[in-house]
């Protein structure tokens, strides 16, 4: 019965101590959250919607026109609700997004 009893420094300690380590780089991954990462998610679900990116859980690339355009105005609402808020940069991203991701929903409308 000895035998199986583990001592520190054994097999197991170091089986925990990987998957902390594992459990630490997985938790490193995730970004900060920032204005523009926020901005970024939502112009990346236009862009499925728009079937222009693969749906990275189905796999699929499918065109939804009303979700796309749900979300168009979703982040023009935002636009709108931070005017004067923003840093010049994220002023640009969301202006050259709701521009592209506005030309591209008027592509796929026709």
């Amino acid at each position: 019965m000895d035998s199986e009893l583990k001592q520190s420094g054994s097999d197991l300690d170091k089986e925990l101590n990987d998957t902390e380590k594992l459990t630490q780089k997985k938790i490193s991954k995730i970004p900060e959250a920032s204005f523009s990462l926020f901005a970024s998610s939502l112009v990346t679900q236009a862009l499925m919607s728009l079937g222009e990116v693969e749906n990275p859980f189905l796999k699929t690339k499918d065109q939804n026109l009303d979700q796309a355009k749900f979300t168009i105005d979703t982040l023009q609402i935002i636009k709108d609700k931070t005017s004067g808020n923003l840093t010049d940069d994220e002023t640009k991203l969301l202006e050259t997004a709701l521009y592209d991701l506005r030309m591209r929903y008027v592509e796929k409308s026709k």
